[in-house]
């Protein structure tokens, strides 16, 4: 123990006064975090579209057409379709679009009706015109017909279904997109660090491999020792640069961010719907009240980013995160060992990397389709959280959705078989490939390495 105890903090010591490391570690959540502010502010609403609006039809579509956050409508100038066209070429960039509804169109004849600019019109603002007119000629056969836009809204139910997970404590309530998105960030980090570490441990093997330091070495260590103590000093660096990348997250995401970012405002009714009667306020004002998490932030409040968490099981996510995740790198990264040891060149490890990664990038894929878009407790999730090779990604996407203890543990002590198994194999072909070199290496040869005896 004391010679893979040397071996890890040479591992360690060696990685972390690197300033790659540094760089990375201090950079990468700022860089992200950067990333996510600067998507936020130039993705943050702007003016509503201004529509250009020539009716020949004769049914005042322009009062109808209600304006919204993203598309308001003025009338055209001019008294001809032609000079409503030449108006609209003057008044650019200001004006996005001229609509135009021919003098034969009726609410049963929508057909010929025109959208005018300069330019090809992207696919959002076509959607959202589109839709601003079949809301109008619709009020417009509602009118027709006797009823109104307030009463058919009021006859339209609007039911709130909130899901309680009653293997918790108490019955939590659990947001459907919280879940599903702390379900896709484990997943993907579980996937990000046994892949990028597993492979810093093969390429550290090859590389003292070719520079003859495995001779050197092995005369004061065992083959085992030293694979142990390489993976083992990895583990280490990846969970300081985690813990480093977890404290600066929290730091910018309840410091940083809510000082950037202004605190929400009311939002100023400038469409014609501020014209509603004042009883579909007190309905919106008494829905809001019924879904105080759909609320949002009061004027001169900073929005907590963290509170979407609110209602999972933080605990046992992070304690789970952090056993499958260490246990599928301990796995994953025994076996890139092994790789490292048995190849001569980087070129050569493609070959043997191949079968490796399949289970680790088939885990993820399938686990999106079976435990995100389907059943998270069916028999294939479950047995993908069985499986050694699959269990650190489908067993991590499951927490967020609350896991029954017996299968954790269950899952947990396979992992842990799985894992000892791997380091059994990959220690036989370490203990021979680390000292073999000039030799094609195929997969009946490793097969033969493992059964070799000494």
């Amino acid at each position: 123990m004391d010679k893979i105890w040397l071996i890890i903090q040479r591992e360690y010591l060696t990685r972390v006064r690197k300033k790659s490391f540094l760089v990375i570690s201090l950079l990468a959540p700022l860089l992200l975090a950067g990333t996510t502010l600067g998507i936020a502010k130039l993705n943050a609403p702007s003016a509503p579209d201004e529509v250009a609006v020539y009716d020949a039809s004769g049914l005042d579509l322009l009062s109808h057409l209600v304006a919204t956050d993203e598309v308001r409508f003025v009338p055209a100038v001019g008294a001809t379709p032609a000079q409503a066209t030449a108006a609209f070429q003057k008044a650019r960039p200001k004006q996005a679009a001229l609509l135009v509804f021919p003098a034969g169109f009726t609410v049963d004849a929508s057909q010929g009706v025109q959208l005018q600019a300069n330019g090809n019109v992207s696919l959002n603002r076509q959607l959202n015109i589109r839709k601003a007119v079949n809301k109008a000629v619709g009020d417009l056969k509602l009118t027709r017909s006797g009823l109104t836009r307030e009463t058919i809204d009021n006859l339209k139910a609007d039911v709130e279904l909130s899901a309680v997970n009653l293997s918790q404590q108490g019955g939590s309530k659990n947001s459907v997109g919280a879940t599903t998105a702390a379900a896709y960030v484990l997943s993907i980090l579980v996937y990000m660090f046994i892949f990028i570490y597993g492979v810093q441990v093969m390429r550290g093997v090859a590389e003292e491999k070719s520079n003859r330091i495995m001779e050197v070495m092995m005369s004061s260590v065992k083959p085992f020792q030293l694979m142990m103590g390489k993976i083992l000093g990895i583990a280490a660096v990846v969970l300081t640069q985690f813990s480093i990348w977890l404290i600066l997250s929290y730091t910018i995401t309840t410091v940083v961010a809510p000082m950037l970012m202004k605190p929400a405002k009311a939002p100023v009714a400038t469409t014609a719907a501020a014209k509603a009667p004042a009883a579909a306020s007190a309905a919106t004002a008494t829905t809001a009240d019924e879904a105080p998490a759909l609320k949002a932030p009061q004027p001169g409040t900073s929005p907590n980013i963290w509170s979407v968490l609110d209602g999972l099981p933080i605990g046992s996510i992070l304690g789970g995160f952090l056993f499958f995740f260490l246990g599928g790198y301990l796995l994953y990264s025994s076996l890139f060992a092994a790789i490292g040891a048995a190849v001569d060149d980087q070129t050569d490890a493609q070959q043997f990397m191949f079968p490796v990664t399949i289970p680790l990038i088939l885990s993820y894929i399938v686990s999106i389709n079976v435990i995100i878009n389907g059943d998270p407790n069916g028999p294939l999730a479950f047995w993908l959280s069985m499986i050694p090779f699959t269990s650190p990604i489908a067993m991590v996407m499951r927490l967020p959705f609350g896991v029954p203890t017996w299968q954790l543990l269950l899952s947990a002590a396979i992992l842990v078989g799985g894992f000892l198994f791997t380091t059994w194999v990959a220690s036989r072909i370490y203990r021979v490939g680390v000292l073999m070199y000039g030799k094609k290496v195929t997969y009946a040869e490793l097969s033969r390495w493992m059964f070799y005896k000494g």
